[in-house]
């Protein structure tokens, strides 16, 4: 009976008595026995409160757990059931609401799992984004965009996108993507410390079904490397234009020379001769230089490794550079450890060592000394050049495996040096799947080093 005295039975209950005491005011007219008037009115309450608790049972508190249901999913709480046992039309009411609870529970989160995935793919994509919609307000930048930018998400979503975007190329994008209704390219530089980004962005009006202007989205690409690559391609080829030119100038001019009626003269026809020769050889070198590197840089390029015995191998260079040493005055000498094995490209391996020495005697004096070592340490093999010659500044030691770069124009010139040995020597190294490196001071001299695995990697 305590319910009976609780919300929301308790205006009903009283309504329960006002009815009774009608009741027992209409039949007191009728009859004078109290007894009899009192039994008749305790019993007409305790039916109507009978029906009164089943009707509310029955009807009023499965409509209630319904209402309350209906209110938390309109909340967006789909986790929420009905679980008052009902009957009839109520019951399946109470069947429906629980099966539409579990489709929109069930939507969410296909929906959660689908919002994750495109947050995922925007935030890993490699070029950086920005959403902002027709009143100027930045709604979302993803993680690209932050690393270009700094800061993080808060500091550009929510506000209009010239407060917290400087840069002016950018109002321009938007701004012409919003007037023009099309696609927007531009480019623009970004410095930072002593680096420098090149930055293309690319702004897209966005529409909805109606074909309405919803706002724009900008993407922005670093195109650095591929501006590096640009400017490399250019300085190979102006390079390549140099470096062919000396030689072939040499050769035309005397050849002229010759056919001017220098060739009557002895001396001169055969000094003429030997610098047309050393030219033409030098050409060669060169245009062998290019072809190797092209080679290695192929994507197609394979090396064939076999079993290389360091000791074997080292026998057959030794002699290539021997002879140059002995003219240059300098002091070749080789310590290589017993019973080294790789699993190597055996000829390019070589030209990894030749390249290497013909360097270091071309910028070491005369009585200088040039050694080369060879260890075991355990999964690479470690192949070593030292030379006590004039070394290499430390501004240019990052640039030494770079295409044409000389630390010494002259000297290496002077001693038939193409430019390409070193970029050709870290090429094949590391297609090897090993790595290069130098120390080095000026006058001091300097040491390559030389890493190379003994098994194939692709292999293990």
């Amino acid at each position: 009976m305590l319910p009976l005295f609780k919300k929301p039975l308790l205006a009903y209950h009283a309504g329960l008595f006002v009815l009774v005491a009608v009741t027992g005011i209409a039949i007191a007219q009728l009859t004078s026995e109290y007894i009899i008037l009192g039994s008749i009115l305790f019993v007409e309450y305790f039916i109507l409160l009978v029906i009164m608790l089943h009707v509310y049972d029955r009807y009023m508190k499965p409509i209630k757990k319904t209402t309350q249901t209906v209110n938390e999913l309109v909340k967006g709480n789909y986790r929420v059931r009905i679980h008052h046992s009902a009957g009839g039309r109520i019951a399946e009411l109470n069947n429906k609401l629980n099966a539409l609870a579990r489709n929109l529970s069930e939507f969410e989160i296909q929906e959660q799992m689908q919002e994750d995935r495109l947050s995922t793919v925007i935030d890993n994509t490699q070029s950086g984004l920005v959403l902002i919609d027709e009143k100027g307000y930045v709604h979302l930048v993803n993680r690209k965009f932050i690393s270009m930018f700094g800061g993080n998400a808060h500091d550009y979503q929510g506000y209009l996108y010239y407060n917290v975007l400087a840069n002016e190329t950018i109002h321009e994008t938007v701004q012409e993507a919003f007037l023009y209704e099309t696609n927007i390219k531009h480019s623009f530089t970004q410095t930072a410390d002593i680096d420098t980004k090149y930055i293309e962005i690319v702004g897209a009006p966005i529409f909805n079904e109606r074909g309405m202007l919803k706002g724009t989205v900008l993407l922005l690409y670093d195109i650095t490397h591929l501006k590096k690559l640009e400017l490399m391609r250019k300085d190979f080829v102006a390079n390549v234009s140099h470096e062919l030119k000396t030689p072939i100038t040499s050769i035309t001019g005397f050849a002229e020379t010759l056919l001017s009626g220098a060739k009557d003269d002895k001396e001169s026809l055969d000094r003429f001769l030997t610098i047309i020769y050393d030219e033409s050889s030098r050409l060669q070198g060169l245009i062998e230089d290019l072809l190797t590197l092209s080679r290695l840089e192929a994507d197609e390029f394979k090396i064939e490794r076999t079993d290389v015995d360091m000791n074997q191998l080292i026998e057959e260079v030794l002699p290539v550079v021997e002879q140059r040493a002995k003219q240059e005055g300098i002091t070749l000498t080789a310590n290589v450890k017993d019973d080294i094995m790789l699993k190597a490209d055996s000829e390019r391996v070589k030209q990894v060592i030749i390249n290497l020495m013909n360097n270091a005697i071309s910028y070491t004096g005369e009585n200088g000394t040039v050694n080369l070592t060879v260890s075991d340490e355990g999964e690479k093999v470690h192949i070593q050049v030292t030379d006590d010659g004039i070394g290499i500044p430390e501004e240019a030691v990052t640039r030494i495996f770079e295409r044409f770069y000389r630390v010494d124009k002259a000297r290496s010139r002077n001693t038939g040096g193409t430019g390409l040995g070193l970029a050709i020597v870290k090429h094949i190294v590391e297609v090897h799947d090993g790595n290069i490196s130098v120390e080095s001071k000026p006058d001091k001299g300097s040491v390559f080093h030389v890493h190379l695995p003994k098994n194939d990697p692709a292999s293990s």
